[in-house]
């Protein structure tokens, strides 16, 4: 059976559902990302934010349900020709050799060349341009293995944008960064205007750059919608079991959380 999507839907979940060892870890997942947006996935560690992306990368399968991408159905594509379409930059990624960070950069480009042919022009000035953008230019020859958490978290990004995808997956993109490059990284994403899904844990940040949100508690969505709709005090206290005042700030018209410490916590 066909199933017609929308023409402006990159990436969709049908009633996707994932259980291993007789645990039900999602289940009767629906959810999109539309062309260009930029959708963040929220909840607690152990909601199912990773299984739920591990399932569009297709590190995990879906126990029930179907995902589409590009109105086709995502088990159809090829693995090569999956990573013209779409990227990802996970929480457990495992560097086995000690590459420098060119190299490893240069990786992204792998679904764009055949088996024996080298890098082009055009490959490396990619390279150069993304090692730019995420601040690493002067690092091309650095070990990956020597690098900080933050700067490896860069380097992958960079390999993730030389892919050259429209789709681009992110598991905690900000772990390990401090706050200025936590906001280099989700506005250049932001500036690249490709369709993005990504897990995120800070949700002032989820606020500030997301288009939409889904709430996941227990691998089941509970709400999702505009941040305004989504980060409201009693879905935070529902969900995080805590207490917030939400407001609108001033400046930039974006959700502000400002979290409300217990009396008993704070004497």
């Amino acid at each position: 059976m066909t199933v017609k999507l929308g023409v402006d839907k990159h990436v969709e979940l049908k009633q996707v559902g994932y259980e291993t060892q007789g645990t039900c870890i999602l289940e009767q997942i629906d959810l999109h990302v539309q062309k260009g947006e930029f959708v963040g996935l929220l909840g607690p560690n152990g909601s199912g934010k990773s299984t739920l992306l591990k399932q569009v990368y297709r590190t995990l399968s879906p126990t029930t349900g179907s995902i589409f991408l590009l109105e086709k159905e995502l088990g159809r594509y090829q693995q090569k020709q999956l990573a013209k379409e779409l990227s990802a930059v996970v929480q457990e990624t495992q560097i086995q050799f000690d590459f420098n960070v060119y190299e490893l950069v240069l990786m992204g480009r792998s679904p764009h060349k055949s088996m024996w042919e080298n890098e082009n022009k055009h490959d490396i000035a990619l390279v150069d341009q993304a090692l730019a953008q995420v601040g690493l230019q002067s690092m091309g020859d650095r070990s990956y293995l020597s690098l900080s958490g933050g700067e490896k978290q860069r380097v992958l990004l960079a390999r993730a944008i030389v892919q050259e995808t429209d789709l681009l997956l992110l598991d905690e993109p900000t772990n390990h960064l401090d706050i200025h490059h936590q906001l280099g990284m989700l506005q250049l994403l932001k500036q690249q205007q490709k369709s993005v899904l990504a897990a995120l844990h800070d949700l002032n940040l989820a606020a500030m750059f997301c288009d939409r949100l889904y709430m996941l508690e227990k691998g089941v969505i509970v709400c999702s919608g505009t941040p305004q709709e989504v980060l409201r005090p009693e879905i935070l206290e529902r969900v995080y079991k805590i207490q917030t005042e939400v407001t609108v700030h001033p400046i930039t018209g974006r959700v502000n959380i400002n979290y409300l410490i217990p009396d008993h916590v704070s004497s």
